[in-house]
């Protein structure tokens, strides 16, 4: 029996996407070679007017209505005329509007980068443009593509996990981009995989349990245990207390887990595994090391295992997906993969993969179990 709800509109969903995909080479048709060639040259100067302005917090700055280029840069310390220089280039592009001559307020875009938005992907932007993430892109993008290296490695000296593990103001700032996922990527995850089949949900590698969460507020009988490192999950009780949660977090608890050695043991075949956004950051080697740990977690209950990625087509791709491995490419030994290079893997690992649940949104759920106790879901 399948686990896949609403099959129509997640049909309906991909049909958009692949519109959009459309849309979006559209200016490739249509504006000449040349003047495209530099549009796209000089896209980091967008990336960078947004980085500012979040760190700025300029929309949160906005937050109780439009105010004049002169009482905005008193609010954010800048020198109003800079400020402005920035903001109507951002206006230009979408993000704030102009209501009159210098005067400010948000619109929908730029709403997102408050820090109090329910949607706000203001993190993302920080973690996407810090100085960290940043500099392999301009510093040592040509020499890893010509050598295969890994630039954050060239750049910082070091793995990225291993980066976060020595530089805890960054993995803070990771841990609130990864948080903030379903501000970009919707709740389809929750509401389009049939979660109400199981009694626990073991979130590996799970950060503060966002995900989780989000599905116990869904379903009233499921619990959750949220398994990830010892400094990414202290005080995630209590920083959901503080945010208000109270009934489903109630459902929820949290155990410090390396899981590249070892992962919660499963109860029952009512427990099912969740490894959101977790494999595509690691080779393939260790991929099979995480998966052989769960399988082995899993084997004498029957558990099922939900790996929720990424899943490259084999042609044509999309920019959005070919960007997203690159950037696995630029700061990891990860990739985004394929459904044949995740069957390899699955293979490696002694698991069985039995569905493919589609979502709306550019992830899939890939519903595993441990070969020896394979069976229908």
């Amino acid at each position: 029996m399948t686990l896949q709800k609403n099959a129509g509109a997640v049909r309906r969903f991909a049909k958009l996407a692949r519109f959009g995909a459309w849309l979006q080479n559209l200016p490739n048709k249509i504006v000449p070679p040349p003047f495209r060639l530099i549009q796209i040259g000089s896209a980091f100067w967008q990336s960078r007017a947004l980085y500012v302005a979040a760190r700025l917090d300029i929309a949160g700055a906005l937050a109780g209505g439009e105010a004049s280029i002169e009482t905005l840069a008193e609010r954010v310390a800048a020198d109003a005329d800079a400020l402005y220089r920035l903001l109507r280039m951002l206006a230009a592009m979408g993000v704030f509007e102009e209501v009159a001559d210098r005067r400010f307020k948000n619109n929908k875009l730029s709403s997102c980068l408050r820090p109090d938005h329910p949607n706000s992907v203001r993190a993302m932007v920080l973690m996407h443009n810090s100085p960290a993430i940043s500099r392999p892109w301009f510093e040592q993008l040509e020499q890893g593509v010509r050598s295969g290296g890994v630039p954050f490695e060239s750049v910082h000296g070091q793995a990225f996990y291993d980066y976060m593990d020595d530089h805890p103001e960054f993995d803070a700032l990771f841990a609130q981009a990864m948080d903030s996922v379903e501000a970009l990527a919707g709740d389809s995850f929750a509401t389009d995989f049939d979660w109400s089949r199981f009694e626990r949900i073991i979130d590996v590698g799970g950060s503060k349990g966002t995900k989780s969460l989000a599905i116990l507020k869904r379903h009233p009988q499921l619990k959750a245990l949220v398994a990830d490192r010892e400094q990414v999950i202290q005080g995630a009780a209590q920083f959901w207390q503080e945010k208000g949660e109270g009934a489903a977090l109630q459902r929820m608890s949290f155990e410090g887990c390396d899981l590249l050695k070892a992962v919660p043991k499963a109860h029952s075949g009512k427990d099912i595994y969740l490894l959101s956004a977790v494999l595509h950051g690691f080779d393939d080697d260790t991929c099979v090391t995480v998966l052989r740990n769960v399988a082995q977690a899993s084997a004498d209950s029957g558990a099922a295992i939900a790996v929720m990625e990424m899943v490259m087509p084999d042609s044509p791709t999309d920019i959005a997906t070919a960007a997203f491995d690159m950037q696995m490419f630029v700061n990891t030994r990860g990739r985004e993969r394929t459904l044949a290079e995740w069957r390899r893997l699955f293979d490696a690992s002694g698991l069985v993969l039995q569905e493919v649940v589609s979502l709306r949104t550019f992830g899939k759920i890939l519903v595993l179990r441990a070969a020896h106790c394979a069976s229908p879901v």
